[in-house]
């Protein structure tokens, strides 16, 4: 059994080195930080009572996990406009129009002001919808469409079977698309 002393030994002696690892990966200097403390606390919760020979490999893969999480978000956060403008409910039912993500095609290829205003509001009606749907859809409509979840890893999460979870967010971006549209947002 560790001590606190050895861990808070520990994870002073690998501060610095995960802090620069983590800058080097993310090159922002909050998140870098964050990304750090998080780890640190993470292994102090989970691995804590772990031998002190078995931290690094654990402090290590705790790190590595969390700056990938990070480039997820960050990589579906920045996806997110283009990926739900491409809305757009179809007749087939069993269809799920956020299936079909295209990326859209400017002409120019140049964001103006003005589309990314759009974009801006376009997303704002998005996230009021999804606020107002029912508990089960939100969670299943986010970890698939958000956090890009297989339908097994949602399912498992969310302790359902696999067909709860196609019909929550079946049901879910047919709500969305119906919203969008008496809002006169067609897309």
């Amino acid at each position: 059994m560790s001590s606190r002393t050895e861990l808070s030994t520990f994870l002073a002696s690998v501060e610095r080195r995960a802090f620069k690892q983590a800058m080097f990966a993310i090159r922002n200097e909050e998140t870098a930080l964050d990304i750090v403390q998080d780890a640190m606390m993470k292994l102090a919760e989970k691995y804590g009572d772990r031998p002190v020979t078995e931290w690094p490999m654990l402090f290590q893969r705790i790190l590595q996990n969390a700056i990938r999480d990070n480039y997820r978000r960050s990589k579906v956060r920045s996806l997110w406009t283009t990926l739900l403008s491409s809305l757009s409910p179809s007749d087939d039912e069993d269809a799920d129009p956020l299936e079909t993500f295209a990326a859209e095609n400017e002409s120019d290829g140049l964001t103006t002001p003005h589309r990314q205003l759009e974009r801006s509001q376009l997303l704002g009606a998005i996230e009021k919808e999804i606020e107002k749907l029912p508990p089960r859809q939100r969670e299943a409509f986010l970890m698939r469409y958000w956090e890009e979840m297989d339908i097994a890893e949602t399912a498992e999460a969310m302790g359902c079977s696999e067909g709860s979870v196609k019909t929550h967010c079946s049901r879910a971006t047919h709500t969305l698309a119906e919203a969008l549209k008496a809002k006169g947002i067609e897309l």
